[in-house]
C-alpha cells in the first residue's frame, strides 16, 4: 500500500495568503453562513494547483432537503462546472469538519490532491476518526491529509449550533 504524500506548502502566489489558516478561514466563513441559514455549520473551500480559489460552499442539506448537499460535494460540483472537468487533480480542499464517507468517495473520484480539515468527527469522520480514508487499499487515489487547522474555532461553532438546537423553546 502506497502512503499518502505529505501536505505541501501553499502554492506560490496563493491569493488568500500563505498559511493553511487563511484557506480554512474561507471555509469557516462558509460554515457561519450555513449556521445563519439553519443548516449544520460546515464550510469548505477548494483551491487549484496554482492556488486559485476554485469554489467555496457550505452545507445545504437541510435547506435543500438533499442529503448529498454537504459543503465538500457542493464545492466539487462548483469547481467541476467552472473547470469543465470532473477531475480536479492538484486541488486542495479545506473543510471545517472531517469529511464523512460520502464526501470521501467524492474526493477520491475527483482526484483531490489533499484535504485540510479542522475538527475531527468521531461519529462520522472517514479520513482519520473511523477510517483511514486516505489509504484505502482498494482505492487508486490517495490524497494527503492535514488535520487540526482552526480545530478549536470550528468545533466551538458546531457545539454552539447543536446546543442551540437542543434547547427547549
Amino acid at each position: 500500500m502506497r502512503p499518502a504524500p505529505c501536505p505541501p506548502a501553499l502554492p506560490p502566489g496563493h491569493e488568500l495568503g500563505q498559511t493553511w489558516r487563511s484557506l480554512m478561514g474561507v471555509a469557516f466563513d462558509e460554515a457561519c453562513l450555513a449556521a445563519s441559514e439553519g443548516d449544520t455549520p460546515v464550510g469548505a473551500a477548494l483551491i487549484g494547483a496554482d492556488g486559485t480559489l476554485l469554489a467555496r460552499a457550505h452545507n445545504k442539506s437541510i435547506v435543500l432537503n438533499d442529503p448529498t448537499a454537504h459543503a465538500e460535494v457542493l464545492c466539487l460540483r462548483m469547481a467541476g462546472a467552472r473547470l469543465g472537468n470532473h477531475r480536479l487533480g492538484g486541488s486542495i480542499l479545506a473543510v471545517t469538519l472531517e469529511p464523512c464517507l460520502m464526501c470521501l468517495g467524492a474526493l477520491l473520484h475527483a482526484r483531490v490532491a489533499g484535504v485540510v480539515f479542522a475538527a475531527a468527527d468521531p461519529k462520522a469522520g472517514a479520513l482519520v476518526s473511523n477510517l483511514d480514508g486516505a489509504n484505502l487499499p482498494f482505492a487508486n487515489h490517495r490524497p494527503w491529509v492535514l488535520q487540526g487547522v482552526m480545530a478549536e474555532d470550528c468545533a466551538a461553532l458546531l457545539k454552539r449550533f447543536f446546543l442551540a438546537r437542543r434547547k427547549p423553546a
